[in-house]
């Protein structure tokens, strides 16, 4: 069957996984050179030549661009705007405008073989590192399009509380505080917290909810809503069950 390709101007939320449900990050170096990889490969132009070992990005923020001081490098030509991400230990998120023609496949043609050529080396593998090409799916309504920056944030609570999936929050209070010190997604930035600021372009979404701390608030008001009981119309819009998990409600998010 022929894959659809995203088409220009429209946002989509955009997933893949480690083949066989693998991890495809074991250290905190995996981490930050996939967050690197999401700001280098999101250019028109050819990626150099990266050695395989992350740059450490505690000296310096990801935007400089210091990979190589003696690379001169032309400003970037963004292949999509990147709004939203989110990186787990086998998966990760992505929320993106699709800027110009083939700019998401482009843009997960050089993340996907990038990043499966440094974990490869780096860990003395060869093959597949995520299973198959990646999914996406478009927003179609602004119902998702409001609940997918959340969706994406909060996925990290699937290792401190579990339960937000099923709508049973325990201590919300402790999933927030976990939800602002999770390193690997754009929350932080999103909530005023300098992280990779320089990875997402957050105008669009920002402006859409007003301000860093009215996004703060707001997820943490969605929190205390699934704590208590979220509206049944409104679960329905963001948690629909995985044809590869039937256990395990989430926003059904990808293709295949």
């Amino acid at each position: 069957m022929l894959r659809i390709k995203p088409s220009t101007g429209n946002i989509y939320h955009i997933y893949n996984r480690g083949v066989d449900k693998r991890k495809i990050f074991l250290d905190e170096e995996d981490y930050f050179r996939f967050i690197h990889d999401l700001f280098e490969f999101n250019d028109e132009a050819p990626a150099i030549n990266i050695y395989y070992k992350a740059p450490n990005f505690k000296s310096y923020e990801v935007g400089l661009r210091k990979i190589s001081p003696k690379v001169k490098r032309e400003p970037r030509k963004l292949l999509v705007e990147l709004m939203a991400f989110c990186l787990m230990p086998n998966h990760f998120h992505l929320m993106a405008r699709q800027l110009g023609d083939n700019g998401i496949t482009e843009f997960m043609r050089k993340l996907g073989g990038g990043y499966t050529n440094y974990f490869n080396l780096k860990y003395h593998r060869t093959g597949s590192l995520m299973q198959g090409k990646y999914k996406f799916a478009l927003i179609k309504n602004e119902a998702h399009f409001i609940h997918l920056p959340y969706y994406i944030h909060l996925n990290p609570l699937d290792m401190a509380a579990p339960e937000w999936r099923e709508k049973k929050i325990e201590n919300y209070r402790k999933a927030m505080k976990f939800l602002e010190n999770y390193r690997w997604s754009s929350f932080q930035d999103y909530i005023g917290k300098k992280n990779f600021p320089s990875v997402t372009q957050r105008e669009f979404l920002t402006e859409f909810f007003d301000s860093p701390q009215n996004y703060k608030v707001t997820i943490e008001r969605w929190l205390k809503e699934l704590n208590m009981e979220m509206d049944p119309d409104e679960a329905k819009t963001v948690f629909f069950e995985d044809d590869e998990d039937k256990k395990k409600p989430i926003l059904r998010s990808w293709t295949s």
